[in-house]
């Protein structure tokens, strides 16, 4: 029997390859042999603009899970957790990896340094007023119920996005949400497990649920109103209109709240999708904060 001093020599050693699961090796690449080109008849910062709206929702809901972390209810959730976030970090690089490539960088590409990939100078590098994710991933939880059904929320938005998504005439697009259903589809089954399990459980935890979709309903506001990037892309059969999946969205939603005994709000009027725009509140800004602080103190570190 041979003693390992670390978890990952022994995953190591137990797979008799030195770069096998434990350094991310060995994984199908989601993009592989796909044409990267840009459909003829697409505008390349549309395209551009328009991953990184999808990338940014990923980026800062993954950022949000993370801080979950080693405060969940439950060692098991704290696994979970942490997967899920992986996945919608995933998504997140593979999107604003697109996004550099086909779009202007702006500020970011002057804030990057030769030795970082255009996916880390999105990331690390753009301020608050560059992103271009909806307030539903910004706003901090109230607590773990908070926390549920947000995801709740997001992953079922989400997943009705990106299936039709598949269908997208840039072959890029159509192989992220490929990969990202499958991911979406148990992300939004493990929020409404939670859901129902709080939402029908105890006084206390039903009362904490149903002020949890309370608080959550309002953010929903510029989820289904198109800008007019993805108005633009849609015509060219990339993207899809956020309207055309309110109702299986709505209709998702509704059958786990009533399962779980918790009550809808009336559903809030649509709105202009300012956090496309770069208009968000001062949560975000703290959020980055934490997530960028690093690479901005050491901006041309490697590790």
């Amino acid at each position: 029997m041979v003693h390992e001093e670390t978890a990952y020599e022994s995953l190591v050693h137990a797979h008799g390859d030195e770069g096998h699961w434990v350094f991310g090796t060995g994984f199908d690449d989601p993009l592989a042999g796909v044409d990267t080109s840009v459909p003829p008849g697409v505008d390349r910062a549309d395209l551009g603009a328009y991953c990184l709206m999808l990338g940014d929702d990923a980026l800062v809901l993954s950022q949000r899970l993370t801080e979950w972390i080693t405060r969940a209810p439950e060692l098991e959730e704290e696994v979970a957790i942490g997967n899920i976030a992986l996945d919608l970090l995933g998504q997140a690089r593979l999107l604003l990896a697109r996004a550099g490539s086909v779009g202007e960088l702006g500020r970011s590409r002057s804030l990057a340094t030769g030795s970082v990939p255009d996916e880390d100078a999105l990331a690390y590098f753009r301020d608050a007023d560059e992103f271009r994710c909806t307030p539903l991933v910004e706003e901090p939880d109230g607590d773990f119920a908070h926390a549920m059904v947000r995801l709740l929320v997001a992953s079922s938005f989400r997943l009705a996005v990106l299936a039709r998504l598949r269908g997208s005439r840039d072959p890029v697009v159509a192989a992220i949400a490929a990969k990202g259903v499958n991911e979406l589809t148990y992300h939004r089954d493990h929020a409404a497990r939670w859901v129902l399990r709080l939402g029908d459980g105890t006084d206390e935890s039903h009362r904490r649920a149903q002020r949890a979709v309370d608080a959550i309903w309002p953010l929903t506001a510029q989820l289904f109103t198109a800008t007019g990037v993805e108005r633009r892309l849609v015509a060219a059969g990339v993207a899809v209109d956020p309207s055309s999946v309110r109702d299986e969205v709505r209709r998702v939603l509704a059958e786990v709240l009533a399962r779980g005994t918790l009550t809808a709000p009336p559903e809030p009027p649509d709105a202009e999708p300012a956090g496309r725009s770069g208009e968000h509140g001062p949560a975000l800004t703290e959020l980055l904060s934490t997530l960028q602080g690093l690479a901005r103190r050491h901006p041309a570190s490697t590790w």
